[in-house]
C-alpha cells in the first residue's frame, strides 16, 4: 500500500547515522526524503533530520560546515529533528569529549545543556526497550505515552531548563528521552524510532505531520 507524501525532508549526511534505515522509516511515515550533504537544501524542504550513531567529538567536527545553516534554520522555524547522537549535538557540550580525553567540545547550543554519562553503577551502553513517560505536550510525543521505544547510548541530555524536557524514561535513573526547544521547532530523541517499531512509526508520523503543517 503506497503512503502519501506530505512533507520533504532532508537527511543530513555528515557522515554519522542509519541514513538508509532513517529515510525508510519517514517515508512510511509520508516523507519525501533526500539525503544530503549540502546545506544548501536545507531552505527548500519542510523538515531537517540530524541522525547520528557515534561519539559527540566527532559528530561536531563532522557537522562543523553545517552549524551556522542549522542555526539559520532554527531561527526560520524549521522543525530540526535530532536522533540519539543528533540529539545530544542539539546541547551545548558533552561530557564525552572530556571522557575521552579530547577537552572541551562545543555543541549547537540549540538546547542550552549537557550530555552526562551514565555514573550509578549501569551497564553501558544503555541497550534496550524503554517505557516512555510524557511531561508536557508537544506535537511529537502525540500518542505515545506508555509505550515503549529502542534506546542505545552510553551518555544522556540534562538540559539547562527542566521545561526542555519532553518525555522521560527509567534506566536507574530518569533521564529525558524527548527533549525540544522553547519555541518548540528543535527537537530530539536519545531513542531511535526507526528501530522501535510501531511506536517509532508513530512518531516519524508526528514529525511529519508537524513538518505538513509549519
Amino acid at each position: 500500500m503506497s503512503v502519501q507524501t506530505v512533507a520533504d525532508v532532508v537527511l543530513v549526511d555528515y557522515g554519522l547515522g542509519n541514513l538508509r534505515s532513517a529515510q525508510r522509516g519517514l517515508e512510511r511515515a509520508g516523507a519525501s526524503v533526500s539525503i544530503s550533504d549540502d546545506p544548501a537544501d536545507f531552505e527548500a524542504v519542510d523538515g531537517i533530520v540530524l541522525p547520528g550513531v557515534g561519539a559527540f567529538s566527532e559528530g561536531m567536527e563532522n557537522a562543523g560546515p553545517f552549524r551556522e545553516p542549522l542555526a539559520a534554520a532554527a531561527e526560520r522555524g524549521q522543525p530540526i529533528f535530532g536522533i540519539c547522537l543528533g540529539m545530544q549535538m542539539l546541547l551545548t557540550t558533552s561530557e564525552e569529549a572530556d571522557y575521552a580525553g579530547q577537552g572541551q567540545v562545543e555543541g549547537l547550543d540549540f538546547i542550552p545543556g549537557t550530555n552526562v554519562r551514565f555514573s550509578q553503577g549501569q551497564k553501558v551502553p544503555h541497550m534496550g526497550w524503554n517505557e516512555l513517560n510524557v511531561e508536557r505536550e508537544h506535537p511529537l510525543v502525540e500518542g505515545i505515552d506508555g509505550e515503549y521505544a529502542y534506546f542505545v547510548h552510553s551518555y544522556y541530555a540534562e538540559p539547562d531548563d527542566s521545561e526542555a524536557v519532553v518525555a522521560t524514561t527509567d534506566y536507574d535513573v530518569t533521564f529525558p528521552a524527548v527533549i525540544a526547544n522553547e519555541t518548540g521547532n528543535v527537537f530530539g530523541t536519545q531513542f531511535h524510532p526507526e528501530k522501535s517499531g510501531e511506536t517509532g512509526l508513530r512518531i516519524l508520523r508526528n514529525f511529519v505531520d508537524y513538518c505538513a503543517e509549519r
